[in-house]
C-alpha cells in the first residue's frame, strides 16, 4: 500500500489543473470547444448522448439493421447533439444553447431523419428524387457543412463546398478537369439520397466499429484504465535515466492505441508526464515533443489504432485484424525511434530518473488494477477469432463492466456507468460529422471521376518517378493534415492519392498505409503541428521550438513509410523469414543510429564528422537493397564498438588525471 500512496501523491503532484487543461486543449482541437450545460438542457442531452450510445452497442451485439438506415441513425443523433453542443462562434455562449441551435438541430434532425424513416420508398424509386426531396437534400447539404464547420473546423467543411461546386461547374474547368457539369438534382440525388455521399462507406464505419470502440474507451477510462495506465508506465519506467520521458512513451503508446486524437492524447497524459520530465531536467520545449511524438504514435499501434485503419480495411475489403498485423513491425520501430532518442539524450545530459521510493512497484499496480488490462486482452482474443471488429468493441465493453465490478476500487456505479455513454457518444461527434464531410469528398469523386483523374496528373508529372510520386504524396498528406483531422485526411488521401501509388504497381496495403501514416505525421510537422502546440502549452514552452524538436525526434518515422514501400514485408507480406529479419534488424539498427547521429553522443559526444558517417550509416543500413543493408550495419557495429572503446579510454583518463592530482 506504500507503493500507491507514493504513486498517488506523486500524480497528485505534478498533475495539470483540470481547468487549465480544458483551456488548453480547446484552443487546439475544435472537437473540444462544446457548452458545459446545466439543468433542464444538460439533463437533455445527456439522455440524448446516453441513448445514442444505447443504440450503437444494441446494433452492434443484439441485432443489426439495414446499413444505410444505421448511419442515418447515427448522423441524426450526432447533429443534433452538435448543433445544441457546438456554439456557431468563439463568442457565442458555452453555459445555454440558444433558440436558434435548437431549431437548427430540430431541422437537421429531421432532414437526416427523412432517410430512416423512407428509405425503403427512396430504395423502391431508385433515388430518383421528388420535388420536394431537392429541398430536403439542400437543407441537409448546409446543415451538415455548418454542424461539421463548429466541430471539426473550417478546412473541412471549405473542401467540401469546392468539391461540390466542381460537380455543378465543373464544365468551366480548365484541361484535364474539365466535365460536362451535373444538374442540382443530380448532385443531391447522388449526394442526399444514395449510399455515395453523406451516408456513403465513411459514414458507415464511423457508425459501426469506430463509434462502439470510442465507447469501450470511453468505458475502460472511467473505470480507471487511465490512471492504470500511467501507473504501469510509471513502474515500468520511471527510475530508469530520463525516466519520466520513458515513461510518456510507454503510457502514451498504451492509451494512444484507444485514444484516436493526439492533441486529446497529448491532454491525456502530457498534463501528468511533462511536468515529471521538466522535474528530472529535460528541457521544457523537449519534454513537449517528447509527448506529443509518443501521443500521435498511439493511432500506429495495435491492436485498435486510429479510425482510419476501420476504414482502410473497408476501403480494401481485407480484414481489420490484417491490417492491424500489417502495422505491428513499423509501429514498434516507431517507438524504438522514439524511446532511443529519449535514452540518449538522458545519457548525454545525465539525467537521472525518479526516485524509487517515489514509484508504484510493478506488482503492487497489477495487484491493484492489474484486471482492467483484461478487456484489452479480450477484444485482441476476438479479433483473433475472427469476430467482426463491431462485435469485438461491444464484447470489450460487456468485459470492463464485468472485469472492473470484481474489485471495489475500479467498480463502476450507475452514475459511472452513464457518464460512460455519454462521454463515449460525445467522443464520436466529430468523426462522425468528419465522416459525413467527407462522403461529399468521395462522391465527388465517384461521381465525376475526379479522384481517378488526379490520379493520374500525379503520375504524368512525377514521370512515373516512384520517389518522386512517394515525395509528392507525402507532401500532400502533411499538408492536407494541417487542417483535417486524422480521420478524413486519410479518407481524401486514400481517395485522390492512394490510387497513384497504386497505379505505380505499390501494394494497395503499402499504399494506404504511406498516407495513413503521413496523415497522422503531420500533427508533428510545423508550421501546424497541433500535438506539439498542445504540448508546448502544457510544457510553458515555445511553440515552434516545441515542433521541430518533435520533428527530429520522429524522423526516422518519416522515412519508414519509404520503407515498408519499397519492401512491403515490412508489413508481413510475402514474408521469408531471413529477409524479414535482416530488414528489422537493420531498420532498428538505423533509428538508433539516426538518433546517435542528431543528439550528438553515443556512449560520448561525438566530433562533428563522426555525427555524419553515423548519420549515413543510418540511411544506408535502411536502404532497400539487402546487401548494402547488411554492410551498413556491419559498419555501425564497428563504429559502436569504436565509440565504446574510446568512451572507456577517456573515462580511464579522467581517473588517472583525478588521482595524480
Amino acid at each position: 500500500m506504500e507503493d500507491k500512496k507514493h504513486s498517488k501523491s506523486l500524480l497528485e503532484d505534478v498533475s495539470m489543473d483540470e481547468a487549465q487543461v480544458s483551456s488548453l486543449v480547446e484552443k487546439y482541437d475544435a472537437e473540444s470547444r462544446y457548452r458545459r450545460l446545466t439543468g433542464a438542457q444538460g439533463l437533455f442531452i445527456s439522455l440524448w448522448l446516453a441513448a445514442m450510445a444505447l443504440f450503437h452497442l444494441y446494433t452492434a451485439g443484439i441485432a443489426t439493421m439495414p446499413i444505410t438506415i444505421q448511419r442515418a441513425v447515427h448522423l441524426t443523433f450526432a447533429i443534433v447533439a452538435v448543433f445544441i453542443l457546438f456554439p456557431a462562434t468563439k463568442k457565442s455562449s458555452k453555459l445555454k444553447t440558444p433558440w436558434y441551435d435548437w431549431l437548427l438541430a430540430i431541422a437537421a434532425g429531421c432532414v437526416t431523419g427523412y432517410i430512416v424513416f423512407f428509405f425503403n420508398d427512396i430504395a423502391r424509386r431508385g433515388a430518383e428524387p421528388i420535388d420536394y426531396e431537392i429541398y430536403l437534400g439542400i437543407a441537409a447539404i448546409l446543415l451538415v457543412l455548418e454542424a461539421g464547420r463548429r466541430v471539426v473546423g473550417n478546412v473541412l467543411p471549405c473542401m467540401s463546398v469546392i468539391f461540390l461546386a466542381y460537380c455543378y461547374f465543373g464544365n468551366y474547368a480548365p484541361g484535364i478537369f474539365q466535365i460536362r457539369g451535373y444538374s442540382l438534382s443530380r448532385i443531391i440525388q447522388h449526394m442526399y439520397l444514395t449510399p455515395e455521399g453523406i451516408f456513403g462507406l465513411a459514414l458507415g464505419v464511423s457508425a459501426t466499429f469506430v463509434i462502439v470502440f470510442i465507447i469501450f474507451g470511453a468505458y475502460l477510462s472511467q473505470s480507471g484504465g487511465a490512471k492504470f495506465f500511467n501507473e504501469l508506465a510509471l513502474a515500468i519506467a520511471g527510475s530508469k535515466p530520463g525516466g519520466p520521458a520513458k515513461v510518456a512513451v510507454v503510457a502514451s503508446g498504451l492509451l494512444g492505441t484507444i485514444n484516436g486524437s493526439s492533441v486529446a492524447n497529448v491532454a491525456t497524459t502530457g498534463t501528468f508526464t511533462i511536468p515529471l520530465m521538466k522535474r528530472v531536467g529535460y528541457a521544457p520545449y523537449y519534454a513537449g515533443a517528447v509527448e506529443a511524438c509518443a501521443s500521435t504514435g498511439g493511432q500506429l499501434m495495435p491492436p485498435i489504432m486510429g479510425a482510419g485503419a476501420f476504414i482502410m480495411s473497408e476501403f480494401l475489403n481485407i480484414p481489420y485484424l490484417s491490417i492491424a498485423a500489417a502495422a505491428i513491425i513499423p509501429a514498434l520501430i516507431y517507438y524504438t525511434a522514439i524511446f532511443t532518442n529519449v535514452h540518449i539524450r538522458a545519457r548525454k545530459k545525465k539525467l537521472r530518473g525518479i526516485p524509487k521510493s517515489d514509484l508504484p512497484s510493478v506488482r503492487e499496480v497489477m495487484r491493484s488494477d492489474g484486471h482492467l488490462l483484461v478487456p484489452v486482452i479480450v477484444v485482441i482474443i476476438t479479433l483473433l477469432m475472427k469476430y467482426t471488429p463491431l462485435r469485438a468493441g461491444f464484447i470489450g465493453v460487456v468485459a470492463v463492466i464485468i472485469v472492473s465490478s470484481l474489485k471495489k476500487n475500479t467498480r463502476m456505479t450507475l452514475k459511472d456507468n452513464f457518464n460512460a455513454l455519454v462521454e463515449g457518444a460525445r467522443g464520436g461527434l466529430g468523426v462522425a460529422l468528419a465522416c459525413a464531410l467527407v462522403g461529399f469528398i468521395v462522391g465527388t469523386s465517384s461521381l465525376t471521376s475526379l479522384g481517378l483523374t488526379i490520379s493520374n496528373n500525379i503520375i504524368d508529372i512525377s514521370g512515373g518517378n516512384l520517389v518522386l510520386t512517394l515525395v509528392m504524396a507525402m507532401v500532400a498528406c502533411l499538408v492536407l493534415g494541417m487542417g483535417l483531422p486524422t480521420t478524413a485526411n486519410y479518407i481524401v488521401c486514400s481517395t485522390i492519392i492512394a490510387p497513384a501509388l497504386i497505379g505505380m504497381k505499390v501494394l494497395p496495403l503499402s499504399a494506404h498505409l504511406f498516407v495513413f501514416y503521413f496523415g497522422i505525421m503531420a500533427d508533428l510537422t510545423p508550421p501546424v503541428c497541433l500535438a506539439a502546440f498542445t504540448g508546448a502549452g502544457i510544457a510553458g514552452a515555445s511553440p515552434a521550438k516545441t515542433g521541430m524538436t518533435a520533428t527530429r525526434i520522429a524522423l526516422a518515422s518519416y522515412l519508414l513509410p519509404y520503407c515498408f514501400v519499397y519492401n512491403p514485408m515490412l508489413l508481413l507480406q510475402n514474408v521469408e523469414i531471413v529477409d524479414l529479419t535482416v530488414l528489422v534488424v537493420s531498420a532498428l539498427f538505423g533509428v538508433i543510429t539516426l538518433a546517435g547521429s542528431f543528439e550528438g553522443w553515443f556512449f560520448r559526444d561525438l566530433k562533428t564528422y563522426e555525427r555524419v558517417v553515423f548519420g549515413i550509416l543510418a540511411l544506408l543500413s535502411i536502404y532497400h537493397d539487402f546487401w548494402i543493408s547488411v554492410a551498413a550495419m556491419a559498419g555501425i557495429v564497428v563504429v559502436m564498438f569504436y565509440f565504446r572503446k574510446s568512451a572507456r579510454d577517456d573515462s580511464s583518463s579522467e581517473d588517472l588525471e583525478g588521482a595524480s592530482a
